[in-house]
């Protein structure tokens, strides 16, 4: 008989989830809007200091707000991380913004703050319009560098949009996740820090631009007894069935994230210096959730590719043969295919990012694994590098 199957990082309910369901079932709020959708905002605007927070549908839907708000369209420059998902990226693709991605930093896999100020600096220096705004990741559950981005983007007048869908919970100089710029975005999707089955938040410390945001998500309606539209909006809201799960799992973060790191915990007692095996670096600047247990599988590949290294490969085939869930780290933006065009920002040689995606792995970080299938899965990776 096979093992279960070990997911990469499943959501980890208790009750009090279903508790809240059935409350908001028997409110009979079950569309978007709604008394959990209010509370969940709140209760989530409070645990970050935010000003305001605005529930949707999914994370993207934020930046997608954020690109409308700062009026971002075709020929328009972002800048953006390189080492991401797509969706910090793909909103301003859509509207015909011409992204620039920056390399990341080695010692926090976060984009350089240096390159930052290289690129801004050199686009005022030749003339060139100064991006409409800078998007920086809060990687694998690790905040970017706050201070330093803010004062690039302060100096050039530079908008700055935290991404912040993989850090919940994350300090930065004893600050919370997303605590800066015009505004930050939160996800809830399945295999985040916390879930509400899909969604995520628009938050500030700016409550005008969450208002604007709120008000765009619900196709721009005026506050007429008809149905009045003064421009065009969207239909990004939260539904309160999801916000009701999401306040459920936001009362238990403290308890994730601490799960989360001690789960990191027994992956480096096992697995630190075999092989050569090494794990994100945690900034000296905070404190990261440790979303996912990100490592790198010292190899003899020296030149990046469009692929992970064969023992990257080699290892997550070993892991899938024994019913476990693993992945790469993510592939850069400029790797992408749908961006062979645009431009990388480095500090010459191999990229940064080129060489976390060749010899990185996600391993299994659910809140629910056990030390003994940590055990396993250790045991696994050893004898397959």
């Amino acid at each position: 008989m096979a093992e279960e199957r070990i997911f990469l990082s499943p959501p980890w309910m208790t009750g009090e989830e279903m508790k809240l369901v059935r409350e908001a079932f028997a409110s009979n709020y079950i569309a978007p809007c709604g008394p959990m959708v209010d509370r969940f905002e709140s209760a989530f605007a409070e645990l970050t200091g935010a000003a305001a927070a605005c529930a949707l549908s999914s994370a993207t839907a934020g930046i997608d707000l954020l690109a409308d708000i700062l009026g971002i369209g075709a020929g328009d420059t972002v800048v953006c991380s390189d080492l991401t998902f797509i969706a910090s990226a793909g909103p301003f693709s859509h509207r015909g913004a011409r992204l620039v991605f920056i390399d990341s930093d080695p010692a926090t896999w976060n984009l350089d703050p240096a390159l930052v100020e290289e690129t801004f600096a050199g686009m005022s220096r030749r003339g060139e319009p100064l991006p409409k705004a800078l998007v920086a990741v809060d990687l694998y559950g690790q905040c970017a560098d706050y201070d330093a981005l803010e004062t690039c983007c302060s100096k050039y007048r530079v908008p700055l949009i935290i991404d912040a869908a993989e850090s919940l919970g994350a300090r930065y100089r004893g600050r919370p996740s997303g605590s800066v710029g015009i505004a930050a975005v939160s996800s809830f999707n399945g295999n985040k820090i916390i879930t509400s089955s899909g969604g995520g938040m628009l938050f500030s410390g700016n409550s005008e631009i969450v208002n604007t945001a709120r008000r765009l998500s619900q196709q721009s309606r005026e506050p007429f007894p008809w149905y009045e539209h003064a421009r065009v909006g969207y239909n990004y809201r939260m539904s309160n069935i999801v916000a009701a799960i999401g306040l459920g799992q936001l009362g238990r973060l403290d308890e994730i994230i601490a799960r989360k790191r001690r789960i990191f915990g027994w992956y480096r007692e096992r697995l630190e210096g075999c092989g050569g095996i090494s794990f994100m670096p945690e900034a000296g600047y905070g404190e990261c959730t440790r979303w996912l247990t990100v490592a790198l599988l010292e190899s003899a590949v020296t030149d990046s590719g469009d692929v992970p290294s064969p023992m990257v490969r080699k290892v997550l085939d070993a892991l899938d043969r024994s019913n476990i869930e693993a992945r790469p780290v993510w592939k850069p933006m400029h790797l992408q295919p749908v961006f062979r065009d645009c431009r990388l920002v480095g500090a010459g040689g191999t990229p940064v990012t080129e060489r976390l995606f060749a010899d990185g792995i996600c391993l299994p970080s659910g809140c629910g694994l056990t030390e003994d299938q940590v055990d396993r899965i250790s045991g696994i990776v050893k004898e397959s590098i």
